[in-house]
């Protein structure tokens, strides 16, 4: 089904693959008639030749991306342009399209979501941007339809920005770096590795884009086997693909924490563009003669089977035959993880969901950048077709990605269809990927085609009590489960036969309801603001020293995005830095802020020249044994905060709170075995923080202890390889090692001056 090469492997035209050690030169040579280097052959990918034409430095090797375009949505867009306004935006230098599908319902927090819809139209008009209003389109949808071109950049602050089946590299991405492009400034990033995924066969009856997704992403996410590369979709069984369907697998390949991703394009991908009324944006794409890739996965399409994922990861993987034939000791396992994940808060038991030796569900979702396609929908609406969902806890729904997409439903009646059922269909929107819609009841299990399973992400309040499950499937096999009565049924054993809809774009929708300033801004708008939009609060530069308390400690094998902010109703303060901040690591440590704020109020004390210790008094006797040793410490050289400690954090979304939450809170930094993604990382140094790395192993530290650590200014201004740090403990001083990976000179300055809007401020 799927397998990975230990080694790299040259691809000839686009189909024979020649693995590295097998005297592959002397193959290319005896097939080709010439000698390619490897380095030559490398530059023949997809994705060099994209990155090269967007690259602004004079080295392949240093890149400084300049994208084409920028994308983000209605718990991203304030912040960024606040950000950018605290530097000096005029008026947005690309297309910048601001869509509305995350907190669209405007259920939680008064007028909160609809003034920050309102600050984003208002916006648009005076920078010369693009708006979508509410229920048109969730924000990858818009961009496939309207925004990404073949060959080209986009650059969103969702962390599921995945154009590539159209042939355009998108990377999902923290706040910050939006806020750079908006200034005229560059990406930076070593030129990624490129490993090819390669494609033979055809899917089975039944199979659909999640299935082979959720194969891809159970192989490689926990080898890291893609981590921070570019994966480059090759081979003959790519042609027997719909778009939609690609486009289906592509969106989910930010589960596996590669970099981005772009596929070989054909006419089929030329017919979507065509269909969308966007025929000159199609460009043919495929890799040169000799392409080299530093390593395969090969994917055999034909031998993919209906897959579940199951709680509480994307790559927590079975197929769904082998998890009814083996059922009790999956649930079994499952159950062992989820320990782990949920930190023993509640009682977490999935046989309850077992009845007559049947694994029984309570609720269906297709929905969203993945679900939410035209096939799928169709697809779902072919399986239901004459069936019901029955009246009794099971429940079905269903969210077209756009509205042009419902609009087609309903002409072609697949929306009746599916209603009809005892379904019901609603408008774009995020939500269900999050935990801002349909959330399940208590002890719940609900089966979704969406991009996300994660634990305290579907509304569960663990400290509350809460828990409920989601596990990840197509479309196909949830419309077949609700044809069950939720009992869990893979849609390969669907008889009946796929209708085949054609897809008819009406353009007039968006015509009709999105503003679009054509580039052009009007500086005489004035932005409507309301009173949730704060802006950000001042950030001091990086002292001398530093005093660190380490106030989270986290073991868990991974750590993700939503348990570092929460997802859900917290959404509705994403514009109020502080407000937010209150949510910070609620769900996974609750004591967090406190303790944070408590060590902040020394550093508030020190920027005010007022006495730290009169602050916090336990700062007394670590400044004294401090001293002991280093006895030019003082409160004018030496600032304090807060740190956390995570084996590897930020998994999953690009959400730059993640980060700034911690340093409103007087955070100066994370300590990691390592960093589960670049734009988690990014996102600590676009906020000033320090994302320092520390050797596996036993810690010289535990939660609550105070850290010292001396010279970090110099340090990080000299580039110093590596870091001493000090563990207080007592009257004693315990020595331990810290490093910061490599950092650009930019990324140093940021660093240096507190944040990124320091370093950016006119």
């Amino acid at each position: 089904m799927i397998s990975l090469s230990e080694g790299g492997a040259y691809l000839l035209n686009g189909s024979e693959l020649i693995y590295e050690g097998n005297d592959a030169q002397a193959q290319i040579k005896s097939k080709t008639g010439k000698e390619v280097s490897k380095e030559e052959a490398s530059k023949e990918t997809i994705a060099y030749g994209i990155l090269k034409s967007h690259n602004t430095s004079d080295s392949m090797d240093k890149l400084k991306i300049r994208f084409d375009k920028l994308t983000s949505h209605d718990i991203t867009f304030v912040g960024i342009i606040q950000t950018a306004r605290a530097s000096g935006l005029t008026s947005f230098p690309m297309p910048y399209v601001l869509t509305n599908c995350h907190n669209s319902l405007c259920a939680v927090g008064g007028t909160i979501n609809e003034d920050d819809h309102m600050f984003g139209l208002t916006c648009a008009k005076k920078y010369g941007g693009v708006y979508v209003p509410p229920h048109q389109a969730v924000i990858h949808q818009f961009a496939r339809e309207m925004l990404a071109t073949g060959g080209g950049m986009v650059l969103g602050s969702d962390s599921h920005t995945r154009y590539g089946a159209l042939g355009c590299m998108a990377m999902g991405e923290g706040g910050p770096e939006l806020v750079k492009q908006l200034l005229n400034q560059t990406y930076d990033i070593n030129r990624p590795k490129v490993v090819a995924v390669y494609m033979t066969g055809s899917p089975v009856k039944g199979v659909g884009p999640q299935d082979v997704a959720l194969a891809i992403i159970g192989a490689v996410f926990k080898n890291g086997y893609v981590k921070n590369q570019v994966m480059q979709f090759v081979g003959p069984g790519v042609k027997n693909l719909s778009a939609d369907f690609r486009i289906g697998v592509d969106v989910m390949t930010t589960e596996t924490t590669c970099l981005s991703s772009v596929w070989q394009t054909d006419e089929k991908i030329k017919e979507f563009y065509d269909i969308h009324l966007r025929g000159d944006d199609y460009k043919e794409l495929e890799p040169g003669a000799v392409s080299y890739y530093d390593g395969v996965i090969e994917v055999k399409l034909d031998e993919i089977r209906p897959m579940i994922a199951m709680p509480f990861h994307p790559s927590n993987t079975y197929t769904i035959e082998e998890l009814n034939a083996n059922l009790l000791d999956i649930l079994d396992e499952t159950e062992k993880r989820a320990k782990v994940s949920l930190d023993g808060a509640v009682d977490y038991s999935l046989r309850s969901k077992v009845v007559n030796n049947k694994f029984v569900v309570d609720q269906g979702i297709i929905a969203g950048c993945a679900g939410g396609g035209f096939e799928n929908i169709c697809a779902a609406a072919d399986i239901l077709k004459g069936r019901y969902i029955g009246n009794e806890g099971f429940t079905l729904s269903v969210y077209p990605a756009s509205m042009p997409v419902y609009m087609e439903l309903i002409r072609n009646g697949c929306a009746a269809t599916i209603m009809e059922t005892g379904a019901i269909m609603k408008t774009a929107f995020c939500g269900p990927c999050f935990g801002a819609g349909d959330t399940p009841a208590n002890n719940a299990f609900s089966i979704r085609h969406s991009t996300r399973n994660f634990p305290n992400r579907e509304g569960s309040k663990l400290q509350s009590g809460q828990i409920a499950s989601v596990a990840l499937m197509d479309a196909r096999s949830i419309a077949a489960t609700a044809a069950n009565k939720g009992v869990l049924t893979p849609a390969t054993e669907f008889d009946g036969e796929f209708t085949g809809y054609k897809y008819h774009f009406d353009s007039e929708i968006y015509k009709n309801r999105v503003f679009d300033s054509k580039g052009v801004a009007d500086p005489s708008v004035e932005i409507q603001m309301g009173p949730n939009i704060k802006d950000w609060p001042a950030m001091e530069e990086l002292p001398d020293n530093l005093v660190l308390q380490v106030v989270s400690e986290i073991h868990d094998p991974v750590t993700t995005t939503d348990e570092l902010i929460p997802s859900g109703e917290t959404s509705s303060y994403r514009s109020n830095p502080l407000g937010l901040a209150e949510f910070a690591l609620s769900r996974k440590d609750p004591a967090y802020v406190g303790r944070a704020k408590n060590i902040q109020k020394a550093e508030k004390a020190r920027v005010a020249k007022n006495d730290p210790v009169e602050a916090v008094s336990e700062l007394g006797s670590v400044l004294d044994t401090i001293k002991g040793t280093f006895k030019d410490v003082n409160c004018d050289n030496t600032g304090f905060g807060s740190t956390i400690f995570a084996v590897k954090p930020g998994d999953g979304s690009a959400r730059e709170q993640a980060a700034s939450c911690q340093k409103v809170l007087g955070g100066w930094a994370n300590i990691a075995n390592e960093y589960a993604t670049k734009r988690y990382r990014s996102n600590l140094i676009n906020w000033g923080m320090l994302p320092f790395i520390i050797k596996e192993g036993d810690l010289p530290f535990t939660n609550l202890d105070y850290l010292f650590v001396p010279g970090i200014k110099d340090c990080v201004a000299n580039k110093a390889s590596v870091i001493k740090a000090y563990a207080v403990k007592g009257s004693e001083l315990k020595e331990f090692e810290l490093t910061l990976g490599e950092l650009t000179d930019e990324e140093r300055t940021i660093i240096l001056k507190g944040c990124l809007i320091n370093y950016n401020r006119v």
